[in-house]
């Protein structure tokens, strides 16, 4: 993975979504499948209430697969 252009290639999923496509969009920068970004951001929320603000920042700012940023 090219450590300088892997933001530049994160997108939200389309295809492996089920609120809004950011853990499959982690899936597809990472080795983690998107099963363990789901339990990550779970065990955030549950035991320390804090998974939800990240999640929800990542699917504001964070655009679609095939949208290109700033259009």
């Amino acid at each position: 993975m090219d450590e300088g252009n892997w933001l530049k290639r994160f997108r939200r999923s389309r295809r492996d979504k089920w609120i809004g496509g950011v853990c499959g969009g982690l899936e597809e920068i990472t080795t983690l499948p998107s099963w363990t970004w789901r339990l990550i951001f779970a065990l955030l929320f549950l035991c320390y209430g804090v998974g939800l603000i990240p999640y929800i920042l990542l699917w504001i700012f964070v655009p679609k697969e095939g949208e290109e940023k700033g259009a």
